[in-house]
């Protein structure tokens, strides 16, 4: 088994307030649940209103799969253009 995580350090310079950068969180989040089927969280800096953190985590049974579906998923993010990615921080399980 092979679990896949990844974290989004995400920048949102269009939000002036918590409300809408929950609003693009959320938006952001569901948008890849739906498409991938990965589980995703806002994790971190919630009560910071321009800056997100996103956990995105995939399971599977083959590296290159899951490496392949986290590296859609960051694209896909980046493509929707909510949110600028600023970092990202992947890793690999294998049990």
């Amino acid at each position: 088994m092979v679990v896949g995580i990844a974290k989004l350090s995400l920048r949102l310079p269009g939000n002036h307030s918590l409300k809408g950068k929950r609003s693009v969180m959320k938006r952001i989040c569901e948008r890849l649940r739906q498409r991938f089927n990965l589980a995703v969280a806002e994790t971190d800096a919630q009560d910071i209103w321009q800056t997100g953190e996103l956990g995105i985590v995939a399971v599977g049974n083959q590296s290159r799969y899951i490496d392949s579906k986290l590296d859609k998923a960051i694209n896909f993010v980046e493509d929707l253009q909510l949110a600028e990615i600023v970092d990202v921080q992947r890793e690999l399980i294998h049990f």
